[in-house]
């Protein structure tokens, strides 16, 4: 019966943070008019949701979610690199942060996060940009870099003190402080 209850609030969470990961990305949208992509939001909920649940669920959700709103929002185009892209994004940063421990309610589990964190996006700009020069050249993907770059910026000074402020939720609810397990 534990084990049941378990994977329920296992799959309960990753639906959530799917759903959130996929509001979050298309409720701010800038769009980016020389890849027909935008920038948004949703990667500070992969940041959250990998650093507090680890690699598969942020993997998953932050693959999933972005998916569902590129294709919800028009840009069915970028699905398959978004699903890849994110997705890698999420895995990469769940993973670091299991691996290494980190515990979000010390500064140096903070600063350690926001190192993975950066890490992260730096792949998301880098996925991104590969793929646009790929499908746009050269030009076109230069053109959005800057708009990715912020859009990774901002997702980290967003992302990692929404992790911070949920683990010491978490800790004062007397849940597990740190990660859960995936």
């Amino acid at each position: 019966m534990v084990d049941s209850l378990r994977e329920v609030r296992r799959l309960v969470r990753l639906s959530l943070l799917t759903a959130l990961v996929a509001v979050a990305t298309r409720v701010v949208q800038i769009p980016m008019p020389a890849t027909e992509g935008y920038v948004n939001v949703g990667d500070a909920v992969i940041i959250a949701g990998s650093l507090l649940a680890g690699a598969a669920t942020g993997g998953i959700a932050g693959g999933v979610g972005s998916t569902l709103a590129d294709l919800l929002g028009g840009y069915s185009h970028w699905a398959p690199f978004t699903l890849l892209i994110k997705g890698l994004e999420g895995l990469l940063m769940g993973a670091l942060a299991r691996g290494l421990g980190v515990d979000l309610r010390r500064r140096s589990g903070v600063l350690l996060a926001v190192a993975i964190a950066l890490l992260g996006v730096t792949w998301m700009v880098i996925g991104y940009f590969l793929v646009e020069w790929h499908l746009y050249s050269l030009p076109p993907a230069l053109a959005s870099l800057a708009g990715n770059v912020a859009q990774g910026a901002v997702s980290v000074l967003c992302g990692v003190p929404l992790a911070v402020a949920l683990s010491r939720r978490f800790a004062a609810s007397g849940r597990a402080s740190s990660q859960s397990v995936d």
